[in-house]
């Protein structure tokens, strides 16, 4: 069992018999009363949010996960279809809401973390940080401006994301896909 203060970015847990994860964690205390747990949390089968607060006297169950390896293989009309890294015969598919806006950052034969809770498949880890192309790059054009400026820029998957100026077209960059902000360049074109 988790107690309040133990609840923090990261952290999954058991809520209403589902495995969620939690998003954001602050702490507030309000006048005249116990301290309250601000949480924003993603259920991690159907992908909904939810903002909720906590008391202190709650307790959670830590949810139980194992993880495993798997390949992504294809989209197909609102559907990611994967398969076991080293099994290509055992496949599992999930929607967009589940998985989340890290689809946008997803290319064929990915590898990528099952999550299983269960005994059944419930969503997909991308790795922290994924190396893309950027497929289209308007030219950078700096103006009077204090600080360096950035751009959209269109990546392999089909993902936009904000650059500084100097990224090219043909380019490969490092993208952090928890933020989905751009890391550095790794390679120029």
């Amino acid at each position: 069992m988790l107690s309040f203060s133990e609840i923090k970015k990261g952290v999954k847990i058991i809520f209403d018999g589902e495995p969620y994860e939690v998003l954001e964690a602050r702490h507030m205390k309000k006048a005249r009363g116990q301290a309250v747990l601000q949480t924003k949390v993603k259920n991690l089968i159907s992908g909904n949010l939810l903002s909720r607060n906590f008391s202190q006297s709650e307790t959670f169950e830590e949810a139980e996960l194992s993880r495993f390896e798997a390949k992504f293989l294809y989209y197909h009309r609102g559907q990611y279809f994967f398969s076991e890294k080293n099994d290509p015969s055992k496949r599992f598919n999930l929607s967009e809401e589940q998985i989340g806006e890290t689809t946008q950052f997803l290319q064929p034969d990915q590898i990528v973390e099952g999550l299983v809770f269960k005994e059944k498949v419930i969503n997909i880890a991308l790795p922290i940080k994924v190396n893309l192309k950027v497929t289209a790059a308007p030219p950078g054009v700096k103006g009077e401006r204090a600080q360096s400026g950035t751009k959209q820029v269109t990546l392999e998957t089909g993902a936009k994301i904000n650059v500084p100026l100097f990224i090219n077209r043909g380019d490969i960059i490092e993208i952090n896909t928890e933020k989905g902000e751009y890391v550095r360049r790794v390679e120029k074109k």
